[in-house]
This record gives structure tokens, sequence and C-alpha cells, in this order.
């Protein structure tokens, strides 16, 4: 008793279990826990394996109750394994999308100002990696680049910020008034993002603007792109500076390339001379300097023609290699910006990179080991030279991830089942064109369901 009060403690008396005879606290049932599960399945009656709705087009599920009670009101909870098949049934939404594709909110214009698709291609495998255009509801490949259409504008925003974050570009929208409703004061429209890369892609030639060269610490003028990514890398080849542009930087003092890769030339490595107190590393790649003499392929039985030039490539080049560059000696090079510059005195040629063509040549042809995956893209039925001319682009672009390790650093490659392993000491004995490592390849999970519901693997690239 406390303060003239008694506290009363309130406790709760035990009852034996009316099935086993052990104490427990009453219940409503009289039977403990484990005699209540014996005497009862409170999942019987319940699917045992399900089947999820899934709408791939949104990626929403339809997902059935969770909880249950038994006998007046007592509360049993049991587990049990639930076996849930995913099939894909695209919502009411999605079809209606589907089956009128014109039905888009907003569509993303990308585009890219040269004669080439290089840059869509090495794009694609970058939007399959990181599924950045997993929300597009139409993809179609044009004449200068790619669309994409969105059932909302917020996806296309998403998808832009991603160019952003991958690839020199500056971007403008708009929007068009599509219906207007004036009882509800609703208003629908149509969202346009131009987006436009930079035409500047590694391996391209330039002649800074003077402005620039002075910017960056007269660099140059003449440089090489190596890299191209959210910011392009300049190389001077000559004394190995370099620098970085960011987006920013490069549209406010926009300039082209003075030659592209489409007029690269093969030349012959007659001598070289490597200067190995002169080297850099950048961005994981190593320079070399050297003076190395070389001849162009193309002069072999017609004239004996040799150049003295230098290069950046001292740490891959060896007499009797074969080398791609760009022929300033032969070239018609007729760039505003270069007559800037008085008393710029041009090398003959500027050797790019190391060539294999004469090594892949003298294989015969086989598959590769990998290969890449596609975008569901729309592709317009074009004459057979601009067909010819992006095959040929595409197995360019595939030599150039072989050559490249740094190139497919951010790409996922597969492994093609069509390769025989059998075929691999044929293909690597004795030669040095590059390959991919068979450690760098992914497999390519083909899920399929047989009589049985088990899932066959299938090694696809």
């Amino acid at each position: 008793m406390e303060n003239g009060m008694f506290t009363v403690h309130h406790t709760i008396g035990s009852v034996l279990c009316c099935k086993c005879g052990i104490p427990m606290q009453p219940n409503a049932a009289n039977m403990c826990v484990k005699c209540l599960s014996s005497e009862n399945n409170i999942t019987e009656g319940l699917l045992k394996r399900l089947e999820l709705k899934h709408c791939p087009e949104c990626d929403s599920y339809l997902q059935p109750p969770r909880n249950w009670e038994i006998l007046n009101g007592v509360i049993l909870e049991q587990s049990y394994p639930v076996e849930y098949i995913q099939r894909d049934q695209m919502c009411e939404h999605c079809s209606r999308i589907q089956a009128n594709p014109d039905q888009w909110v907003a569509a993303v214009q990308l585009r890219q100002h040269v004669s080439h698709r290089r840059t869509f291609f090495y794009l694609e495998q970058l939007i399959l990696k990181h599924d950045a255009a997993a929300s597009a509801i139409r993809i179609k490949e044009t004449d200068q680049g790619i669309d994409f259409f969105f059932s909302n504008r917020s996806h296309a925003v998403k998808f832009v910020e991603f160019l952003g974050k991958v690839a020199p570009v500056k971007y403008r929208h708009d929007k068009q008034l599509v219906s207007h409703d004036p009882k509800s004061n609703n208003y629908n429209y149509k969202y346009t993002f131009s987006v436009e890369i930079s035409p500047i892609c590694r391996e391209d030639l330039i002649c800074l603007p003077s402005k620039v060269a002075v910017s960056l610490g007269n660099l140059g003028p003449l440089v090489i792109c190596t890299k191209v990514s959210n910011n392009i890398a300049l190389l001077d080849p000559f004394t190995l500076r370099h620098c970085f542009l960011d987006a920013d930087q490069y549209w406010r003092a926009s300039f082209k390339s003075l030659l592209t890769s489409r007029q690269l030339v093969e030349y012959i490595v007659l001598d070289v001379e490597v200067n190995h107190s002169a080297e850099v590393t950048i961005a994981g790649t190593k320079y070399v300097l050297a003076e190395a003499q070389v001849a162009r392929v193309s002069d072999f039985g017609k004239n004996d023609t040799i150049f003295s030039i230098k290069t950046h490539l001292g740490h891959l080049l060896s007499p009797g290699d074969y080398a791609l560059g760009y022929d300033l000696y032969g070239a018609n090079t007729n760039d505003i910006e270069m007559d800037k510059y008085r008393g710029l005195v041009l090398p003959e040629a500027v050797l790019v990179k190391k060539s294999y063509e004469e090594k892949r040549q003298k294989k015969r042809s086989k598959p590769r080991s990998w290969k890449l995956k596609s975008l569901a893209m729309e592709v317009e039925d074009k004459g057979r030279f601009e067909q010819d001319k992006k095959t040929s682009e595409y197995e360019q672009f595939l030599k150039d991830i072989e050559e490249n390790p740094e190139l497919r650093f951010n790409i996922s490659l597969y492994r093609n089942k069509e390769y025989q392993p059998s075929e691999m000491a044929s293909v690597t004995d004795g030669e040095e064109v590059p390959s991919v490592p068979l450690d760098e390849l992914l497999a390519d999970l083909d899920l399929s369901e047989d009589e049985d519901g088990d899932e066959d693997e299938d090694m696809e690239e």
C-alpha cells in the first residue's frame, strides 16, 4: 500500500493444452501453437504456384492478397514455399500505346552531323548496358541519327540526362499543343527534345581555332581526338601535350575536324627510333614519342617516296608494321582555321593507330567468339549502296572493339554460340591480330520453359 492506496498487479493465468497437457496461456481454442498447427493447415486450399502478371512496358505487377485468420479470431502464421512465374502481359495503358504508336507524348531526336554512324553504334551499346531506353515505346533509325518516343515527358527528360553523361551533347526542347478541353481547362502537349552530339569523333585530326588553342595553353594547333565520352580528349601527337574539353567548353567555341577516320591512309613502317624519355599515360592509355620513316602502301611499285615524321605510337610500331594515318602531303585541306596560322608547317603524315588488316587478310573468315546485342529499332529500307556502307562501318566498329580494350570497357559483349571452341587454337595460334579475351564475355541467358517447367540456359552472343 502506498499513500493509503493499494496497487493491484494483474497476472494472466495458465491452462493446460487440451491435446498435449502442457501449460499455456489461454486462447479461444485451448490448444498450444504446436497442436493448433498440427490440427489445422491454414495453407490448405491456397495456391502453391502463382503467376505474377507483369507489364513489360511500365514495369508494374498485379499482386494477390497475403493475410488470413482462423478459429474464432485466433491468428496463426505459418510459412510455406510459393513458386512464382512471371509472364509478360501489357497493362491497358501500354496496350493502347502499342496499338497506336503515334500516341507518344515526348520524342528525343538524337543527331550527329557526320558522314558515318560509328558514334551511334557505340551509343547503342551504352544504352543497352544501362537499359536507358527501357521506357521507350518506339525507336526509329533516321539518316543522321535515331528517334526515341516515350509515353511520358519525364521518361524523355531522364533519357536526355543519360545522353549528357555519356556524350558531349547540347539540346533544345519544344512543345506542341495537341488538344484543349475548355470545360476542364486541360491542355495536352507533345514534347520534342532535339539533341545534337558533337561532330568530333575518336581518331579525327583537328586544327584548333587560334582562340581555342590559346585558351588551352597554346596546344597544337594540330591535335588528334583520342577519346569521346561526356568530354573530348585531345592529344598533340608531336609533343604529347593533351587536354580534356567538356560539352560546355566545346559548344562555346565549337569547331570541326580537319580530316576524319574515313580518310585514313595505310602506311608501312620502315624504321622507328623511340624516345623513351618522352612518354605519357592518358586515361589509362600509353603514348611514346618516336621518329619514324614511313611510306604509303599505295605507292608500292609506283615510286619510292618516304616520309620522316614524328609519331606518338612509338611503343606500338616496329619496322615492317602497318599503320593508318592522315596523308597531309597529298591531301587538299581547305580549312579556314588552318589558313589563319601564318608560317604553320604541316607534317607530311600523321599516324593515328597501328593497322592489322594485312594479318586479318591472311586469316580465313571465321565467326567471332563474341557478339553484341541490338536495340529493337525500326529501320527504313535503304539502297544497296547505303546498306553496304552501314555494314562496312559496323564491321570496322567491331574491329575497333577488338583492338581497343578501353573502348569495350563500358559495353557488354556476349558469347557467340556459333563459335566453336575447337577453332580457338587456329584463330590465335601465331597471330598478333587483337581479339577479345574470353573472360571478358558475358553469358546471354535465353530463359525458356519446357514441359516440366525447367529453364534452359542458352549461351548466345
